[in-house]
Parts: C-alpha cells; sequence; structure tokens
C-alpha cells in the first residue's frame, strides 16, 4: 500500500519555507530571494520515495493583506492550511520566535491536521543559541513535535522527511513519480526570471515586479529554446531603475536569467526580455487571474 499526501509549509515572510521545500524534494522548484512577497503562488513540490509520495505546498508568508494581490496570497493560505494532511510552522532560528510567530501558532492551534514545527537557519547559530530558541519554540504549544534544521546545508532535512512521510496516510499517488512540482513551464520559467530580477534590485521594486511568458518556442530547432518574456512593473521610474543606465541592469537580468532556463531546460536558450510599465497590476484582479494568482 503507498501513502500519499499533501504538507503545507506555514510561517512568516523569510523565514526559509522556499529553500526548505527546495531541500526536501532534492531539487529547485521554488525561486528563493530575500526579498519579501518572493512567494505569490501555492506551489507544489512533489518527493516520490518507493511507496510515498510527499507533496509540499509553499505556501506566500503570513501577512496582512494590503491589496488585491495579498488578499488572494492570504486567501491560498488559508484554504491550504485547512484542506492539507498535515502543516510544517516554519520560523527564523536565527531571528527567534516573535510575535509574527505567536499569532500564526494560535491560527494553527484549530488546525484539524498535524503540526511540526522546524526551527530553520540553525547554520547560523551556535549550540546555546539552537538549545534556546527550540525552548521558544516548545512554548507556542502547538504540535508535537519541533525539528531544528538548515535548509541551506540540509543538516536535520532527512529526519524531518522521514517524519512527514510517516505522517501521510495511505492512498494512490497524485502525480507521476517523475514529476517534481505541478507548476506549468510557463510559470516555471517566468519565476526563473523574476528571482534574477529580485536579486538585482532594491527599495520598492521588487514588490511590484511581476514577469509574464509571452511565448515560448520550443520546436524551431532541436538544440535552441526561443523564450519571449516581458517583466511587469506599476511606474515608469521602476521601469528605468529595471533597465538601468544605458540598459545595464536589464543585461545582467537577462544574462543571469537565461544561465537559469538553461540549466532548466537542458538546452540553449534565446531570451527576448523587455520592461513593460504595467500601472497597479497589484490591484488588478483580471491581471492577477491573468498570472495565475488564485
Amino acid at each position: 500500500m503507498t501513502r500519499s499526501g499533501f504538507v503545507a509549509l506555514a510561517g512568516r515572510p523569510n523565514v526559509g519555507k522556499s529553500t526548505l521545500v527546495n531541500a526536501l524534494i532534492g531539487r529547485k522548484i521554488a525561486i528563493v530571494s530575500d526579498k519579501p512577497q518572493t512567494t505569490r503562488r501555492a506551489i507544489r513540490g512533489v518527493a516520490t520515495h518507493d511507496d510515498a509520495q510527499l507533496v509540499l505546498v509553499d505556501l506566500p508568508g503570513v501577512q496582512r493583506p494590503k491589496d488585491a494581490l495579498t488578499q488572494r496570497m492570504q486567501a491560498r493560505v488559508e484554504r491550504e492550511v485547512a484542506d492539507d494532511d498535515g502543516v510544517l510552522l516554519v520560523v527564523n532560528a536565527e531571528e527567534g520566535v516573535g510575535p509574527g510567530d505567536r499569532w500564526i501558532a494560535g491560527l494553527l492551534a484549530e488546525a484539524s491536521v498535524p503540526v511540526v514545527v522546524v526551527a530553520n537557519k540553525i547554520d547560523r547559530l551556535n549550540r546555546p543559541q539552537v538549545a534556546a530558541v527550540l525552548t521558544e519554540a516548545a512554548e507556542l504549544e502547538v504540535g508535537d513535535d519541533i525539528f531544528p534544521v538548515s535548509a541551506k546545508t540540509g543538516a536535520g532535512v532527512g529526519p524531518l522527511r522521514e517524519h512527514l512521510v510517516a505522517l501521510l496516510p495511505e492512498g494512490p499517488f497524485f502525480f507521476p513519480p517523475e514529476s517534481p512540482t505541478d507548476q506549468p513551464l510557463e510559470v516555471l520559467l517566468a519565476e526563473l526570471i523574476r528571482e534574477q530580477a529580485l536579486r538585482r534590485t532594491f527599495q520598492e521594486v521588487p514588490h511590484s515586479v511581476e514577469v509574464v511568458i509571452e511565448e515560448l518556442d520550443e520546436h524551431s530547432r532541436e538544440d535552441l529554446v526561443g523564450v519571449r518574456a516581458r517583466i511587469w512593473v506599476e511606474t515608469e521610474s521602476q521601469k528605468g531603475i529595471v533597465i538601468g543606465k544605458q540598459g545595464k541592469m536589464i543585461k545582467l537580468v537577462g544574462t543571469a536569467a537565461r544561465e537559469a532556463l538553461e540549466l532548466e531546460l537542458g538546452r540553449r536558450v534565446h531570451l527576448d526580455l523587455r520592461v513593460d510599465v504595467r500601472r497597479r497590476w497589484r490591484a488588478d484582479e483580471r491581471a492577477l487571474d491573468r498570472l495565475g494568482i488564485e
């Protein structure tokens, strides 16, 4: 008999949920940056081992909604937590347990599924500091199990994965064993491009950046994939920042993004990347529908 199920990752923004999903899956399926709102969709990563399939749901960071975009993000978090077979509450061990973690723990205390607490980023602490944050995590009084891990180095990831698999109910696999994610290819490629833009922009720009794949041509040549993508921003000043003086910034983003796409696709990529102003797209319900942000 096989086991399978969904486990959602909840936590404040920037506690390392996406890095942890990638570590548990064993490959990159979620983009990573230190900017808030990096994760905007519920991204599913699939880890299939022998007779068990663990589906991890990387959720947006829990926060107070500010616009249509963050309202949708928060609603998705609430739906996933209610519907999945388990929840990981991820806290940033380096920062310690704070009011935001306690607020999320209070929401999860009423969950009808198992809750596991993960103290991430222990590679940045010494042993006494790790012990202190584990004590703080225990005081959240949610769930019966606490795992200290470093998603970056892999420390503690194996035992955590084994524990999550043991929590899964019996049932058939939801995805083909070879599938690492349920993301459409266009969304995955757009996210890889956005990751490179996030790494190189500051202040208000990252919150306003989105990427849309307008054309994906995989068939013109066997050794070459054509990708036409547009970076959305909300103002002309943001467009100027993303393009940079004499186009230097967009060239840097484009070069790094092309390398990321080639690594993902295993083929050479011709990337046509441009920047468009799409005013107030974060408050535009039709734009959010087009982006697949439910």
